[in-house]
């Protein structure tokens, strides 16, 4: 029997290959709209963290996601992301 292959993501904060579950999907949607994506498949620019709330605290102070998205990330999505962590 064939093996599924897994699908792996990069986290923009610490560059490690995880497994899309166990990432989280931030995503800025053709609107330009920030939101956190539990479905994996909402249409839009996403980018992955890792579920860990010094992960999402780094990506906080150095505005990695910003860059990344290209667009201002408001405070409530990061407490929202610290409330996933734990």
């Amino acid at each position: 029997m064939k093996t599924r292959k897994i699908p792996m993501r990069s986290c923009v904060v610490t560059k490690e290959k995880l497994e899309k579950k166990d990432l989280i999907r931030v995503l800025r949607t053709p609107e330009g709209n920030v939101i956190i994506d539990s479905t994996y498949k909402a249409n839009g620019r996403g980018a992955y963290l890792k579920k860990d709330i010094e992960v999402v605290e780094r990506a906080e102070k150095t505005k990695v996601l910003e860059r990344q998205l290209k667009v201002e990330i408001p405070s409530k999505i990061y407490e929202e992301l610290k409330e996933l962590c734990k």
